[in-house]
């Protein structure tokens, strides 16, 4: 009798661990990644990080505490009353870069096959930049301060476009071009 109980109570321990840590991994998650804000101070565009972890575990409690994790602006005005938090509250997730990119390239076609973006992905085959030198660079190679002056500069290609041009880049021994007759 008594085994059954502790077989019961162990069994509600562990559903409860497992729900927390679900709820705490999706929680992570919805205030993870980097975030365009406008700066109260300056009121110029800066890219931030929020500090997840802490959000979550605060979330868990009931009282979400926002802090940042990175800024561009740091680390010289790193001692600022992080006033642009309230930003968050307003659109969240419109402030995520990822937001920012899909909305950018929504009206664009491929500057190479000139084919529309309908959806960007967030994962696999990301669509890439073409850069004013004339070379296909990932949005990874570009640090979150420079993400605006590369929308303002580079024209969007796709991922096909991306591949092709740097295989052709980087294995040019390999690569015959053909006449189109």
């Amino acid at each position: 009798m008594m085994t059954a109980a502790y077989l019961t109570v162990a069994a509600l321990i562990v559903v409860a661990i497992y729900f927390c840590i679900r709820y705490f991994v999706r929680t992570s998650q919805r205030f993870g990644g980097e975030r365009v804000i406008i700066c109260p101070e300056t009121g110029r565009q800066a890219m931030v990080e929020l500090d997840a972890r802490h959000a979550a575990l605060t979330n868990l409690i009931g009282q979400t505490d926002l802090r940042l994790e990175h800024c561009t602006r740091w680390p010289i005005k790193e001692d600022c009353g992080q006033d642009c938090l309230l930003q968050f509250d307003v659109a969240p997730d419109d402030c995520l870069v990822r937001s920012v990119l899909e909305k950018w390239y929504r009206a664009k076609t491929c500057a190479f096959c000139k084919r529309p973006f309908e959806t960007v992905q967030p994962i696999d085959h990301k669509p890439a930049l073409l850069n004013p030198e004339g070379m296909t660079v990932e949005w990874t190679q570009i640090p979150l301060a420079g993400v605006n002056e590369a929308m303002a500069s580079c024209l969007p290609v796709c991922w096909n476009c991306h591949v092709a041009h740097t295989f052709r880049r980087e294995h040019a021994d390999m690569v015959v071009e053909r006449s189109v007759h």
